[in-house]
């Protein structure tokens, strides 16, 4: 089988990134060391410029893929739970503050695990940062009418601030009661306008 010129540099790429995705979201910004990212992706640090022009770049390329990564499970999630009759707002609530994000930052949205961090990045982070909270943003807003649509940002606020309250609290019981209590609210507010149609 033979192999394009750069399909091994892709690949390797793909890995760098996919490692990065994760580990920003696990350990912050300023946990993303190049040496360790690498080491983790099983590759010499010394590769890392190969691929980035700097750590900087890296960050913005482990946002979008961490955010795109998010949104597609999401996005899956819903699809699946429309055949028994469940809104795609409900859905997306339900998923985006599921108990198990306590514990699992790694997987989660990187706004909820990076907001407090976002502005205190370079400006090419900040900009790749800002983009990531208006694609949430959007994302909440596709799942209500059209009427409600000016909530989006207030609940994708609620959304980011309760995991980041949960987390800080722990996966434990309280942790857990702040999803709830979020989930419950604003499925009881939204999830009416958003079953009543356009």
């Amino acid at each position: 089988m033979s192999r394009t010129p750069n399909s091994h540099k892709e690949a390797t790429h793909e890995r760098i990134v996919e490692v990065a995705a994760r580990a920003i979201r696990r350990n912050g910004c300023a946990g993303v060391g190049v040496a360790d990212v690498m080491k983790e992706a099983g590759l010499t640090h010394g590769g890392f410029y190969a691929h980035f022009e700097s750590r900087d770049a890296l960050l913005v390329a482990a946002l979008e893929r961490a955010g795109d990564e998010r949104a597609a499970a999401v996005s899956q999630i819903a699809q699946q739970r429309a055949g028994k009759g469940i809104s795609a707002f409900r859905s997306l609530v339900e998923t985006y503050l599921a108990d198990g994000q306590i514990a699992s930052p790694e997987t989660g949205c990187p706004v909820a695990a990076l907001a407090c961090e976002m502005p205190r990045q370079s400006q090419m982070v900040r900009e790749a940062s800002a983009r990531r909270v208006q694609r949430l943003i959007a994302a909440v807003g596709a799942t209500l009418p059209r009427k409600q649509r000016a909530a989006a940002s207030v609940i994708a606020g609620t959304l980011a601030g309760s995991l980041q309250l949960a987390r800080a609290l722990g996966d434990n019981p309280e942790g857990r009661a702040v999803l709830s209590t979020a989930r419950n609210a604003l499925i009881r507010q939204y999830d009416v306008a958003a079953a009543a149609g356009h």
